[in-house]
């Protein structure tokens, strides 16, 4: 069954993750939660344990329904981080979280070690910034544990992924390689439930490239799975606004969500929660009227 939204049927759509299965029939908030010394935006604010789990039950407060825990920044020119590092500052706050809150969880990481002590202390999601490729054990790991999956696309590396990206035609590239991605993880056994696709917003793309990823959104959706956008803070809205400072650029990713939930995207990847949320809530009330009849 499904329902009106403006002059679209909207067929609410599944996310497995591992034993929850989220139904997206609205936005769905991811929050940022960097346990990490050098990340751009919030490095070092919430490295003690007891300071990670605070910030997330605030964003849990305010409306995330997914908690995304990181232990490794993924900014240009940052430094790599050991397993045994990564695991030290994900794993407590992964099991913490777990023991007071039933949501759902995901564990930010490239590394298939990472990824399979995280999925035992209780994570349900593994979001990969190289798309299930750094790691050959990743697939492996993800396929048994029958976890959520982000596969994320990203021009290069982390680290000199901003040298000099490189497209024909960013978008059709972009969808080719979600395209190879959901064939290559299926053929493999990955559910195609488990699936979720992110264009990789600042991932190995310059200014011209992420605008003209955001505003053909639509046109990047394969075999019926959603997409995650994760643009909260980025160094690009900063070129659009003329505007160096990352905690100053929130008013422009809540202007992005809105703008990428009119074209369809349900999983929203942000740093601060309550503005985000409330302004998907505001456009799927906009989405739900019609002809000033809410139907939702």
């Amino acid at each position: 069954m499904g329902r009106k939204l403006g002059f679209f049927l909207f067929i609410a759509v599944i996310w497995k993750a591992g034993t929850n299965t989220l139904r997206l029939d609205q936005g769905v908030v991811m929050g940022i939660l960097n346990v990490t010394p050098d990340s751009f935006s919030d490095g070092g604010r919430y490295l003690a344990v007891d300071q990670a789990l605070s910030r997330a039950r605030t964003m849990i407060a305010e409306g995330a329904g997914i908690i995304d825990v990181g232990g490794e920044s993924t900014r240009p020119g940052a430094s790599p981080v050991t397993v045994s590092e990564e695991l030290a500052r994900t794993i407590p706050v992964i099991e913490g979280l777990r023991s007071e809150w039933a949501g759902l969880i995901s564990i930010d990481t490239s590394k298939a070690a990472v990824a399979e002590q995280a999925l035992g202390a209780g994570a349900d999601i593994v979001n990969d910034v190289s798309g299930l490729r750094a790691d050959e054990r990743m697939l492996e790991v993800c396929g048994t544990a029958g976890c959520g999956i982000v596969v994320m696309h990203m021009q290069g590396q982390p680290r000199t992924m901003q040298t000099d990206p490189n497209y024909v035609d960013v978008r059709a590239e972009v969808r080719d390689f979600f395209e190879e991605r959901f064939l290559t993880l299926t053929t493999s056994g990955i559910d195609a439930e488990s699936l979720v696709f992110d264009p990789g917003i600042g991932f190995g793309k310059n200014l011209g490239h992420n605008l003209s990823l955001l505003s053909g959104l639509e046109k990047l959706a394969v075999r019926g799975r959603p997409l995650l956008i994760g643009i909260s803070r980025k160094s690009f809205l900063g070129k659009v606004l003329d505007d160096d400072s990352p905690d100053l650029r929130e008013w422009s990713t809540v202007a992005l969500t809105a703008a990428s939930r009119m074209q369809g995207v349900l999983l929203h990847r942000v740093h601060s929660v309550k503005g985000n949320s409330d302004a998907l809530r505001v456009v799927e009330a906009v989405l739900a009227s019609d002809g000033g009849t809410q139907t939702m």
